[in-house]
């Protein structure tokens, strides 16, 4: 499973990817885990003169993601996709995977 993190302040993304040991995707769509943490360098300044760093992709058996939003992925509260998004969206986490039921 791919899970992708452009939330850059938070305290578990690493490179893009969430190191968090498990996420908790709340009703409102927002990720329930997120913790503040360093504020990140402004990477805008220089995006298009090389690309950004990755970190390795993590398997879904090392991570438990919770879900209460009322999502296609949804299946009693644990998430089925096959890769999750976290997005920076007002200044807030949400997971853009989102698709409603």
């Amino acid at each position: 499973m791919d899970i992708r993190c452009r939330k850059t302040s938070c305290a578990y993304n690493d490179r893009y990817t969430c190191k968090a040991k498990a996420i908790d995707i709340a009703r409102s769509c927002l990720c329930r885990k997120y913790e503040k943490g360093e504020e990140p360098i402004d990477k805008t300044k220089n995006m298009f003169e090389r690309t950004p760093s990755y970190a390795p992709q993590r398997s879904s058996k090392t991570i438990k993601i919770e879900c209460s939003a009322h999502c296609l992925f949804n299946k009693n509260g644990v998430c089925q996709a096959n890769g999750i998004t976290l997005n920076d969206l007002k200044n807030k986490p949400y997971c853009i995977t989102f698709l409603r039921k």
